[in-house]
């Protein structure tokens, strides 16, 4: 039985602990036997399971009611599926982030898209990766010129999650109003789009849709942009602000996994006529498994609770969040493979599984060494 007794802490209302427990059940319930040998069939399956359960509602906020995203409910849907399941918690995360600019900016008819979203009908995708840009957002090659009363787009974008199997994309580009990232907008570009096509699928370790997608004189409407001409920076640190913390609990999510396989596995095996957990070494493992766990808890839902709180920006907080907890996620898991021996390097055991789904998590939504710059000059300012 995973530890809850995290749900205790001030962080959380009773809500949050009725929304935990009826997700674990329904998680144990409904993805133990999820196929995941056609990736992108798992993953539109998934979006739709979840949206039939209702936990997509969650993703974004409800276009008949307008209200705010609830982090800390986010945060503990994605711990809860990427125990269970990376790729179901890929699938929620993807709903969210695609449609988290459409949330926070987005007109009445460009939000009639999260109908479609929140039910699990319609796939998102969020579209800001290039080959030349990665983190470094501001010098994004891929422009938007003027024609007539819309744009055109041309360029590319990578790496970009659901490419290939969204139905809807959020996509930054360059507009020029100023240098830099001044000078950038967002669009809603539906995947029917002419112009719009898939240039390459990618294949990574933890299978996941990924693709690199090629605009060639993307027509669209003026009523196509997100927000307004040179707002794209913002709107993207402001889906990011809300959503990097989501990511640092996907992470605290696979650490729980792999200590609680490797208490299992310490209480069951035995070594020299003992049990593994009775050895001292074993023991220290365990709990540094059980500290990182618990840091990391703390500072994902100190994020999450600070932006449900009202805060308007939480970069240093969810950078914190995000940076420690995947990189101490990865130690965990690391250990969690030692502690399993052969086993844990067999295709298909946990900790295997585990070990290459962790990794992408410390690059992607910000790399950890952007995380150390993010946090560095928000320490560096509040001591101006």
């Amino acid at each position: 039985m995973p530890d809850r007794s995290f749900l205790t802490w001030p962080f959380f209302e009773d809500h949050h602990r009725a929304l935990a427990a009826d997700l674990e059940a329904w998680c144990a319930a409904s993805l133990s036997d999820i196929d995941h040998s056609d990736t992108d069939k798992a993953c539109i399956s998934l979006v739709a399971m979840l949206g039939e359960a209702g936990w997509l509602t969650y993703s974004a906020i409800d276009p008949d009611a307008p209200g705010k995203l609830d982090v800390r409910s986010l945060c503990l849907i994605r711990e809860t599926l990427a125990r269970h399941d990376g790729l179901a918690d890929f699938a929620f995360a993807m709903q969210g982030l695609g449609t988290g600019a459409v949330s926070l900016f987005g007109t009445e008819t460009q939000r009639d898209w999260l109908h479609k979203t929140r039910a699990g009908t319609a796939l998102s995708a969020f579209a800001l990766s290039e080959p030349r840009s990665g983190s470094d957002v501001a010098h994004m090659d891929m422009t938007a010129t003027r024609d007539g009363n819309g744009y055109r787009l041309n360029g590319e974008k990578t790496w970009i999650s659901n490419g290939g199997i969204a139905d809807i994309y959020t996509v930054f580009v360059r507009t020029g109003e100023a240098a830099g990232a001044k000078g950038l907008s967002a669009f809603l570009v539906p995947a029917d789009t002419p112009g719009l096509r898939v240039a390459e699928r990618l294949d990574v370790m933890a299978p996941h849709p990924l693709a690199r997608l090629s605009f060639e004189d993307v027509r669209l409407d003026a009523n196509a942009m997100i927000g307004l001409p040179g707002q794209g920076f913002k709107i993207a640190m402001s889906v990011l602000d809300v959503f990097r913390s989501t990511v640092a609990a996907a992470a605290l999510g696979f650490a729980r996994r792999a200590l609680d396989a490797s208490l299992i596995r310490v209480k069951q095996r035995e070594l020299f006529g003992a049990p593994l957990s009775e050895m001292q070494m074993v023991q220290g493992h365990i709990a540094e498994m059980a500290l990182d766990v618990d840091a990391a808890a703390l500072l994902v839902y100190r994020a999450a609770w600070a932006k449900d709180m009202g805060a308007a920006r939480v970069s240093r907080e969810a950078a914190m969040a995000k940076l420690f907890s995947t990189d101490q996620a990865q130690s965990v898991i690391d250990r969690s493979v030692q502690l399993h021996g052969g086993e844990g390097v067999r295709v298909g055991s946990i900790p295997e599984k585990l070990y290459r789904e962790i990794r992408a998590l410390r690059i992607y939504e910000g790399a950890s060494d952007v995380q150390k710059i993010v946090i560095a000059r928000a320490v560096l300012a509040g001591n101006d």
